[in-house]
């Protein structure tokens, strides 16, 4: 595996002097980063389970599993507090910035490495179980919350999105240790799947994967010329071009900028425990897909705190924010309510 050894000491500079270094110039590494034991974690679960199957790693500009090729990127904020700090301050989130939503990302992604190192996608079993693995992804997807035919591991039943995505979703609830997949999936149309991914490991778990990784994975951040102040303008584009603050108007009319003591609670947590009641009732007077909305409403929790901003605890603060979500969806077409705000 392959943050330490640094062309300069980049750490002590302001924030605003390490957002013009190249990001290839910081000199990230896996060795001796706080995401080097997470990974030997996932390697010890591989290896209690049966499997020799060992994926090799890389730092890249998101999680991904590039198509067809069994290698991990990982973010390469996570291989440094510093960069995760000036991930949350420029996108206000930092995904599997903390050590439990990381790992549940790790095996994420080592289930799609572990389809591609054996090629399971063209077997006519996991085709019976999951689908085609040859069916077009999409920016948004509707889901069915109570469905027994899929696991549930990543937020909004991501294991519905594609076939590829249920059987990575599926490998990752059966490597977790902490799962007692068994007798939680007993009953359930998913409990087969599981069972699958279980009789592969013992039939295969030993044998070396059929497909390696090639040694220059795409999107390595050791060769991203780019400054990091650029890095995060074309990430802020991607999300649109008004993403940074384009509701914090909207959101201080609605909610409080001070707390008023035990009747307040955190925005952010009064958004996330009426997320189900507020994106039905949008959902309902808009049309849009309920992921679409339940990403808008993830982006209001994640600026609130970014704001500080505070609620009360009354149904009006809630229907301000279907009423505000509504105008917003109303008015905004597919493509950018895709998570694009």
């Amino acid at each position: 595996m392959s943050v330490t050894a640094h062309p300069i000491h980049w750490e002590s500079l302001p924030d605003e002097e390490i957002l013009q270094l190249r990001i290839k110039d910081l000199g990230l590494r896996i060795t001796d980063s706080p995401l080097e034991p997470l990974i030997e974690r996932m390697y010890s679960e591989l290896e209690e389970r049966g499997l020799c199957f060992q994926p090799s790693c890389y730092l890249a500009d998101e999680w991904l599993c590039p198509d067809k090729e069994p290698i991990i990127g990982i973010p390469f904020c996570l291989a440094h507090p510093r960069l995760k700090k000036i991930e949350f301050d420029m996108m206000y989130e930092v995904e599997g910035g903390d050590e439990q939503s990381c790992m549940r990302l790790l095996r994420h992604e080592c289930g799609h490495a572990f389809n591609y190192a054996y090629r399971l996608f063209r077997r006519t079993r996991w085709r019976q179980l999951f689908g085609s693995f040859s069916e077009r992804y999409s920016d948004s997807y509707s889901y069915q919350p109570y469905s027994r035919r899929y696991v549930v591991h990543l937020d909004n039943h991501y294991a519905q999105s594609h076939p590829d995505e249920d059987f990575a979703e599926t490998f990752a609830v059966w490597l977790n240790p902490g799962n007692s997949w068994k007798p939680k999936y007993q009953g359930w149309p998913a409990i087969k799947k599981l069972n699958y991914i279980d009789s592969l490991a013992s039939r295969i778990g030993q044998q070396p994967p059929l497909v390696t990784a090639r040694n220059d994975p795409p999107w390595s951040a050791q060769r991203m010329r780019s400054t990091l102040a650029a890095y995060y303008e074309r990430k802020r584009k991607s999300l649109g071009s008004d993403f940074q603050g384009f509701y914090d108007d909207s959101l201080k009319e609605v909610f409080l900028t001070r707390s008023k003591g035990r009747k307040c609670m955190k925005a952010s947590k009064l958004l996330r425990e009426h997320r189900k009641q507020i994106v039905d009732h949008v959902a309902r007077w808009t049309g849009h897909r309920k992921y679409d909305l339940h990403q808008l409403l993830i982006r209001f929790g994640t600026r609130c705190d970014a704001l500080g901003l505070y609620a009360r605890l009354d149904l009006d603060t809630v229907m301000a924010v279907v009423s505000l979500m509504t105008a917003i969806a109303g008015g905004t077409n597919r493509a950018v309510m895709r998570g694009r705000l």
